[in-house]
């Protein structure tokens, strides 16, 4: 483990790590051990924004395995973004484009019915200015969401540390689930710790979760954040 920021905002640090690891790879969990939330909460007709692709191959699933039509892919990284257009150009449900999640002023306010982020958030929060940085992406993100749209986190962070960024940087109306960090390798367990699309109960500090799930599971925590223009405040679903 290193300490201390790490420079996973600048573009130089993931066009490197691009160049040296031009391999597809997914943060976190695949499309199908995610299809079940994605399906619960993301409309296929919907034009879906993936923050922070990388060279994932999660969006190429939401297409053939989902059918997801309309699915733009940003990334702060030139280098996976060429790479990405080349691989998918024979797929016009795919797009990719280079740009900053912090500044997506590219985009229209509310284009998109949902936004996809694996790992993007969590990595902004190990850099420098994390707090800022992550505060102009989640109010980037509501302005490009519709009404009603929904942001699905996928992180590793507990509510303890994730729900009052969430609710200082915007209104959102929140849902939790969990999902086990190795479901991706379709472990023999008959007995997840939560059942994938059952909300976990969530109160306002989070302590509800570990009262359900006990101290420190072994999961991701995927947050449903909805863009709700008719709630009058950060009211929980």
């Amino acid at each position: 483990m290193t300490s201390g920021p790490q420079p996973y905002a600048e573009p130089w640090y993931w066009d490197n790590r691009y160049s040296q690891e031009p391999g597809p790879f997914d943060w976190y969990q695949k499309y199908l051990t995610l299809a079940p939330i994605i399906n619960l909460y993301v409309p296929p007709h919907h034009p879906i924004l993936v923050a922070g692709c990388g060279n994932s191959a999660f969006s190429e699933g939401m297409v053939d395995e989902g059918g997801y039509t309309d699915v733009v892919n940003i990334d702060i990284s030139s280098v996976v973004i060429e790479a990405m257009k080349t691989k998918y150009r024979d797929r016009p449900q795919l797009k990719y484009m280079v740009m900053d999640v912090r500044d997506m002023s590219d985009f229209e306010s509310e284009s998109f019915g949902a936004v996809i982020d694996k790992g993007t958030l969590d990595s902004i929060l190990c850099g420098s200015n994390s707090r800022q940085n992550a505060t102009k992406m989640l109010q980037e993100i509501w302005r490009v969401l519709k009404d009603k749209g929904v942001y699905v986190l996928v992180t590793y962070g507990a509510p303890l540390y994730r729900l009052r960024l969430l609710r200082d940087a915007c209104s959102w109306t929140i849902k939790l689930h969990v999902i086990e960090k190795l479901a991706a390798e379709e472990k023999s367990d008959d007995h997840p710790v939560w059942e994938l699309t059952e909300p976990v109960p969530l109160n306002n500090d989070g302590s509800s979760v570990e009262e359900a799930l006990g101290r420190n599971p072994d999961v991701h925590y995927i947050y449903i954040c909805t863009k709700d223009l008719s709630a009058n405040s950060n009211t929980n679903a």
